[in-house]
């Protein structure tokens, strides 16, 4: 069936919700776990497994504060596998490329269900194959909250990768040999899932201010090494000095000057790219000359906006995920570095998400259509390479967003007809910059209207695609396969897109 914006979705899922008109009268969460005092220690992740009869078919969840350097996940699957456990359904935050085995546990049976909300490397592939026995779920950060704290996501036992624990059952991402900053993403799983399994390799005597509150843990498990933290950087985390990036960078942060949106007391998020970085870089430049103090960044935290928060520029930083480990070392120091948790961040029904109180985000894309839907989830060719994460969550809550992406990419133009997935809805999306020209969504009149008399280059986004394609010609429009292997939800639940078996590798 079709839904709302006119992609088909599987069967038995509700069609596609208005991102303006969420029902929090009708939202309800399940309780929290009781809160109790009785914590086990173990030695293994295997005893873990016998002391709560973890058995086939069992939801285990994680969270992926370690990005690439984690190994809670990767060893838990390793019991999986040395038990033979059937049809478990996996459900960490994020997937990342050292995650290898999920791909032999997937082909061998061991795991049929995975729900997370970013996911590339070779599970990715292996689930884009069509090898995964059910539908793959794609979450965002503020919806898995969501989706965790109304139940729709049950959690069996959540194993929680904690950089130390004291010898109470309290956690922190703050200390230990792989200290990884804020634990946000884990705390929906801290609170509701019905057992919890803090996982170590740093026991201390005392923490005097955890994240995680021992009065939800069951147990904890201490390791000799839960990863590397050297992983977390796992993508570019500093300013592009590419020409044509520094120019979109620039342009975007002339027009968010004359928009208005740089002025006391304003908030930000961008991401952690080179070019989303850069253009902070430009807003610091006009904050400087024009001695303006933001009231907070928030979202991933790099290096970067820990230098602005040092030098005054911003009063808090809201930090549910540290990119690099100068991020994480703020947060073990600077008091005015906040911990959120994942529902505080983006959930649509929490009182109020911080991404909603936004005054703009910047953010990348895949693909663009013409409808202004952004793609971050999948390439042109159908295979999955990523995920919403943060991306709608922000885009729809912030006041106005931003996409800056190149026109064209390894010699394919990123502004289609129609984007192969739909991660963020068009209705979300305000303004496209591209280094050849901007694009504003018609829908937000008010914008054209103070860029009437704009000197940036103000462009039609048909215009844009015509521009490319004069380029580099209109390259032939790919056709996704029939067979369904996953579907891509909002935050608010519902099911906005789905993802397609790809059969081949196109070159």
């Amino acid at each position: 069936m079709k839904n709302q914006i006119n992609r088909e979705v599987p069967e038995g899922f509700r069609p596609f919700v208005s991102s303006n008109n969420y029902h929090n009268d009708e939202y309800q969460t399940i309780p929290e776990k009781a809160k109790h005092n009785q914590i086990v220690f173990l030695d293994s992740l295997e005893s873990a497994f016998s002391l709560f009869k973890i058995r086939d078919g069992m939801t285990l969840s994680f969270h992926h504060h370690l990005r690439n350097g984690d190994e809670v996940l990767n060893q838990t699957a390793e019991v999986v596998k040395k038990l033979n456990l059937r049809d478990m359904h996996f459900a960490p935050s994020s997937i990342f490329p050292n995650n290898e085995i999920l791909s032999e546990l997937i082909d061998s049976g061991n795991i049929s269900r995975v729900t997370t909300n970013y996911l590339n490397g070779p599970v990715a592939k292996t689930i884009s194959g069509g090898h995964l026995k059910n539908l793959l779920v794609m979450e965002t950060h503020g919806g898995r909250a969501r989706s965790v704290e109304t139940g729709e996501l049950a959690i069996d036992v959540a194993f929680l990768a904690t950089p130390a624990v004291d010898k109470t059952g309290n956690g922190t991402g703050a200390l230990g040999k792989n200290a990884c900053g804020s634990l946000g993403y884990a705390i929906p799983d801290l609170k509701y899932a019905k057992k919890v399994v803090l996982v170590t390799d740093a026991l201390v005597d005392h923490l005097d201010d955890p994240e995680f509150s021992s009065e939800y843990v069951d147990a904890v498990v201490v390791l000799p090494n839960i990863g590397e933290r050297k992983g977390i950087v796992s993508g570019t985390t500093k300013i592009t000095n590419d020409p044509v990036g520094l120019k979109m960078a620039r342009d975007t942060a002339r027009l968010l000057s004359e928009l208005g949106m740089i002025q006391p007391g304003f908030s930000m998020q961008t991401g952690a790219g080179g070019t989303t970085l850069a253009v902070a870089e430009y807003v610091k430049r006009l904050m400087v000359e024009k001695k303006i103090v933001g009231e907070f960044a928030s979202g991933g935290i790099t290096g970067y906006y820990v230098k602005m928060l040092e030098q005054g520029l911003f009063k808090r930083l809201y930090d549910v995920q540290c990119f690099d480990l100068e991020a994480v070392e703020s947060y073990r120091t600077n008091r005015n570095h906040f911990a959120i948790s994942a529902s505080e961040y983006g959930n649509p029904h929490f009182p109020k998400p911080i991404v909603n109180s936004l005054d703009f985000v910047i953010l990348g894309a895949t693909e663009i259509d013409t409808d202004f839907n952004v793609n971050v989830t999948t390439d042109s060719n159908g295979w999955i390479i990523g995920g919403s994460g943060g991306h709608s969550d922000t885009a729809n809550g912030a006041k106005l967003t931003v996409i800056t992406t190149n026109l064209i990419k390894s010699r394919m133009p990123i502004i289609k007809k129609h984007v192969m997935t739909i991660t963020t809805p068009g209705e979300d999306v305000d303004i496209l910059v591209t280094e050849r020209g901007i694009a504003i969504n018609p829908r937000r009149t008010d914008l054209l209207e103070k860029l009437k008399d704009s000197k940036l280059k103000i462009m039609g986004i048909a215009d844009l695609l015509e521009l490319s394609h004069r380029i580099t010609m209109e390259p032939m429009a790919f056709k996704h396969g029939q067979k369904i292997i996953g579907v891509v939800k909002y935050r608010d639940g519902s099911i906005i897109d789905s993802l397609y078996q790809v059969k081949k590798s196109v070159n």
